[in-house]
């Protein structure tokens, strides 16, 4: 038996009251739902599946010490009960321990949470939340299709303090229409809220969202990379000021233990289990995915059988190229050994292009500079090619 020390798990939560004109992700309104795909039956739906891959992992040889972090996702999690979150939360640790200290983050809508939920949250064993503010003003969160009044957000900030929740704050820049005075009000009005962690996003409109049908019409304009550049610009400059420090390229904690660790996993190339609809998961280089709609999920598990739609095993030269992607957005950095040997030469090219942090480089580590950050993509294209 081959017993691993840590695991994440990533629980997805593929509910919305409303769907987002730029959202793409696996997420279904209540009317979209049936089958036993519902809301109501979605958490026995992720305990079954949590109990058959605990025995799929057994039989292959393969168990866990422990579950260091947990992130409900979606779609947006605070449309269940709290009771059902923290009964997931519950059955995961019934089977695999938590560590001591772990991390365990759901995400919110400013809409779908109240004092009483996050006591009962914290109560029940989760020490984080996300909340998705994307904007401070009222037009830019219209085009997004967000309902929330800004108003409430330093509301709901102060009841998840008062529950003794960490808070994260998330913000999307780059709406069509929005101004770089709306990126600064939207910035400091959620540093204000005196919170550790903020992730800033920038737009992208995927082809098959409401928001890109509105583009392809032309009743908006796509984001203009300058523009976009001088927003992150400011966004770095402001939560500098305020003491926060980026340690990925959209993400930014006040001290080290205030970054999410679940999101390093990820990107540090850990395993981890992903639970729900279209969920991912990867252990020891095998990737699998889960079937997207709730309802044939669910019929799945109705049979005892695990919904994952197709698995692949990543090989070496894949799994260099992801950790360069992966961990080159991180302020860590990588290791420079990692880079293929044909494409070194383009190390000391991006920091001679201000890309790459000079002295970091000569210690055998790339990482990346602010306006590295702004061309990561770029970066990235030139070490693995």
């Amino acid at each position: 038996m081959t017993v691993a020390k840590d695991l994440s798990v990533y629980i997805h939560v593929p509910f919305c009251a409303v769907r987002c004109g730029y959202c793409d992700f696996n997420t279904y309104t209540a009317t979209e739902l049936g089958g036993g795909g519902s809301q109501r039956e979605y958490p026995a739906n992720a305990m079954r599946e949590m109990d058959l891959t605990v025995a799929a992992d057994a039989a292959e040889g393969y168990s866990y010490d422990q579950v260091s972090t947990v992130f409900f996702g979606g779609g947006t999690p605070t449309l269940l009960p709290a009771t059902e979150l923290v009964a997931m939360l519950t059955h995961l640790r019934s089977l695999i321990p938590l560590a001591p200290g772990a991390e365990v983050t759901t995400e919110a809508n400013p809409d779908s949470v109240t004092p009483e939920s996050f006591e009962q949250l914290a109560a029940g064993g989760i020490t984080r939340v996300s909340i998705g503010m994307q904007s401070a003003i009222p037009s830019v969160l219209a085009t997004l299709d967000r309902t929330h009044d800004p108003e409430r957000i330093p509301k709901v900030v102060q009841w998840a303090r008062e529950a003794g929740l960490d808070v994260s704050l998330d913000l999307i820049y780059g709406t069509p229409g929005e101004t770089l005075t709306d990126v600064e009000t939207s910035v400091r009005a959620a540093l204000a809220c005196g919170v550790d962690h903020l992730s800033a996003y920038s737009l992208i409109i995927e082809g098959n969202t409401a928001m890109a049908r509105r583009l392809r019409r032309g009743e908006i304009t796509p984001p203009d990379p300058d523009d976009m550049a001088d927003k992150y610009e400011l966004i770095d400059d402001l939560t500098g000021a305020d003491g926060l420090s980026w340690y990925e390229v959209s993400n930014f904690a006040r001290t080290p233990e205030h970054r999410s660790r679940h999101n390093l996993a990820y990107w540090q190339g850990k395993d981890w289990w992903g639970i729900g609809p279209g969920a991912h998961r990867h252990r020891d280089g095998r990737r699998s995915w889960n079937v997207k709609h709730p309802s044939r999920y669910a019929a799945q598990l109705a049979q005892q059988t695990l919904p994952v739609a197709e698995s692949e095993l990543v090989d070496a030269e894949a799994r260099q190229m992801e950790r360069i992607m992966l961990e080159l957005r991180i302020i860590d950095g990588l290791d420079v050994a990692v880079v293929p040997q044909s494409q070194r030469p383009m190390l000391e090219v991006h920091r001679d292009r201000g890309h790459l942090e000079p002295e970091a480089l000569a210690q055998g580590r790339a990482v990346l500079t602010r306006s590295g950050r702004l061309l990561a993509d770029a970066v990235i294209r030139d070490l693995v090619l």
